[in-house]
């Protein structure tokens, strides 16, 4: 079958790699992917936004599943243009309908659905410029440090922890009024803040039933030790030491099956992967946020993991039908460390030329931020690549990731030295 994946970065490579060794596809078509996609299918340079212009190359070259990637065609709603028109109805497509996708969209509806179906979360209050005054209220009425969310999607950038009530009141003035964050902040979700370490749990759905995958942990700051600004990631493990049996069971019980309950009981369409970003809460899973994709850098771990062909589940998923499908997992654990541009989250060049690559040993090297230009690999974003290990031992996994990162070069390199340190 021919498949078409939407997107460019980590995660896409990672899906693309693993698809790519299905016996059942006879092309993949990444759009507009990077310069490691390119080693396993064919990329395509295209707007994966301009829905009108994926419709001509999924008929044209034959496609019967697309898998959007990131987050933003889901949202736009891609499912629902898609299932809406005669020409495409066959192709089957991977992901919620524009409402349901609301769980990302919306971090509004998203607590509001929470909230509906009794799944654990934060308090929280909902403010925009008309009820700023109550939101200044609210903020006084909870302790430090104070969570703001900005309602809808803002690259991954729309939520501010502060340390004081002062500047608190600030950043919210300053994503409602000053919109900091565009549209997105026209409306601010102000939450208490949730103490414990956090937990990524992703599921694949067919509108019915559900298959779990590997949990992961992720590390979002920029500076070892946890320090610096949020990034969209630094490096991620796979499985996590204290999401036991008897804390996945409480995942499934009260987050994960209510949540699928409750899609079904507001007739949401959604067939494809929800990310559960949680906490753990001294044993108690409580959810910071949906996503509707995989997530990235998890993605990484999450897939090398999976030791079942992949495709025959994406599709099954798709077309709304597991069928009694299982899935077969490593249980090695797996370590991905990111190698990023200097000054990444913040300015950093492009363009860089990429060494060394064919110096790494027994790991997988996924893209992230490459291109192709004069015969070389360059930089083309702030997380470059992710170097991904499995093996016997977690240790053993992070040796193997931080020896191949000494083979590769560019200028200005960076990455954490201790991702997955704090779990051993």
């Amino acid at each position: 079958m021919n498949v078409l994946l939407l997107g460019s970065g980590g995660r896409e490579h990672a899906l693309a790699w693993k698809i790519a060794q299905s016996p059942l596809l006879n092309n993949l078509f990444i759009a507009p992917g990077n310069a490691g996609t390119a080693s396993v299918g064919v990329n395509l340079n295209i707007d994966i936004l301009n829905f009108d212009t994926l419709k001509k190359i999924v008929i044209e070259k034959e496609i019967e599943l697309v898998i959007p990637g990131p987050e933003e065609p889901l949202v736009r709603g891609i499912y629902d243009y898609f299932h809406g028109d005669k020409d495409l109805s066959a192709v089957a497509i991977l992901g919620p309908s524009r409402m349901a996708a609301n769980l990302e969209g919306s971090k509004d509806f998203a607590k509001q659905f929470m909230a509906k179906y009794n799944i654990p979360t934060a308090g929280y209050g909902v403010f925009d410029k008309n009820t700023i005054e109550k939101g200044v209220n609210f903020l006084r009425s909870l302790r430090a440090p104070y969570v703001l969310k900005a309602d809808g999607l803002a690259a991954g950038k729309g939520v501010l922890i502060e340390h004081s009530i002062e500047e608190a009141v600030t950043a919210l003035k300053e994503m409602v009024i000053g919109e900091k964050f565009g549209a997105a902040s026209r409306k601010v979700v102000i939450e208490e803040f949730l103490s414990g370490v956090e937990l990524s749990v992703f599921v694949l759905t067919d509108g019915k039933s559900y298959i779990l995958l590997p949990e992961a942990k992720d590390y979002k700051r920029v500076g070892e030790g946890d320090t610096g600004p949020n990034t969209g990631g630094m490096g991620a493990v796979s499985p996590v030491p204290f999401a036991s049996k008897a804390f996945m069971e409480k995942v499934r019980k009260q987050i994960i099956e209510p949540t699928l309950d409750g899609l079904k009981k507001e007739k949401l369409e959604y067939r494809g992967f929800i990310f559960f970003g949680l906490m753990n809460c001294d044993g108690i899973p409580k959810v910071i946020e949906y996503n509707v994709r995989m997530g990235d850098p998890e993605t990484e771990v999450v897939i090398p993991r999976i030791k079942s062909d992949i495709l025959p589940l994406l599709l099954a998923a798709a077309k709304g039908g597991f069928n009694g499908t299982t899935l077969e997992i490593d249980e090695r654990p797996a370590i991905t460390v990111m190698l990023v541009s200097g000054g990444y989250p913040g300015e950093y060049g492009k363009g860089k030329v990429i060494h060394g690559l064919n110096k790494t040993r027994d790991s997988i090297v996924l893209h992230a931020g490459t291109a192709a230009g004069n015969g070389n690999i360059v930089t083309n974003g702030g997380r470059v690549l992710a170097v991904t290990s499995l093996r016997n031992t977690m240790q053993e996994a992070l040796d193997a990731s931080y020896n191949n990162l000494k083979e590769i070069d560019f200028e200005n390199k960076y990455y954490r030295r201790d991702i997955g340190k704090d779990l051993l």
